[in-house]
């Protein structure tokens, strides 16, 4: 077993030296892995930081990416990984290392393409969630469950753990942004690869400012719906 666990990265000079150093005292250094930051076009001390930071215990790699967007970023990390399973963890220590350790042995367990994380389901537990985020996460993954008749109620999440092989055979990736992670669930229950969902835990940044803007994202997220229940729709024929 081995494992990627891609970053994508925009102007998070003022925390990402706190998340290496958070996988830096964590179970990852005891196995087979390898940490890809992927710089999308930050312009302050990102990448500054990133190269300053020494441990010899974590292999990190740093990527620039090729084309603006978190798509792009995604795409790019999962083409330059080398390990068998990847994991997408935000910069921002929303998601946790104890969390991707359950991952990590879940998905070895069962044999599974893909672990979903869920954050509303029993046993999960969320923290300084702002309000107004909360509400359209419930409205839109309640307006995407019943369009695809699925039981999973979190697909907008980032934080998942899939098998390299599997992600390849989504390619090509169209989503330009956050929706990318929309992205990458639907396809794996619209072609009925296997998963498994469990429970995880959130928490809200504490440093830096978000880069999830919905009034830009809103025709996106419907752009990957649409997209998605179209191959949905073409894969029953």
């Amino acid at each position: 077993m081995s494992l990627s666990i891609l970053i994508p990265v925009k102007n998070e000079e003022d925390i990402i030296e706190d998340t290496i150093k958070y996988f830096a005292n964590s179970w990852i250094k005891e196995i087979e892995c390898e940490i890809i930051i992927i710089n999308d076009f930050s312009n302050d001390k990102t990448v500054e930081k990133v190269n300053n930071f020494s441990d010899q215990n974590l292999n990190i790699k740093i990527i620039s990416n090729k084309k603006p967007g978190l798509g792009s970023a995604i795409t790019m990390g999962i083409e330059n990984s080398s390990k068998q399973f990847i994991s997408i963890f935000m910069a921002d220590l929303s998601d946790s290392v104890i969390d991707l350790q359950e991952y990590y042995r879940q998905i070895d367990l069962h044999k599974c393409d893909a672990i979903f994380g869920s954050r509303f389901i029993n046993g999960s537990i969320i923290k300084n969630y702002p309000i107004y985020k909360y509400i359209l996460n419930r409205i839109a993954n309640n307006i995407i469950k019943l369009i695809f008749f699925i039981k999973y109620n979190d697909c907008t999440n980032a934080f998942k753990i899939y098998k390299k092989s599997t992600l390849l055979k989504l390619f090509p990736l169209v989503s330009e942004n956050f929706n990318i992670f929309l992205e990458l669930p639907l396809k794996i229950i619209c072609r009925k690869y296997n998963y498994k969902i469990i429970p995880i835990s959130w928490s809200g940044r504490k440093k830096g400012r978000t880069k999830f803007n919905f009034k830009e994202l809103g025709s996106k997220y419907i752009f990957t719906i649409l997209y998605c229940l179209l191959e949905k729709i073409l894969l029953k024929k």
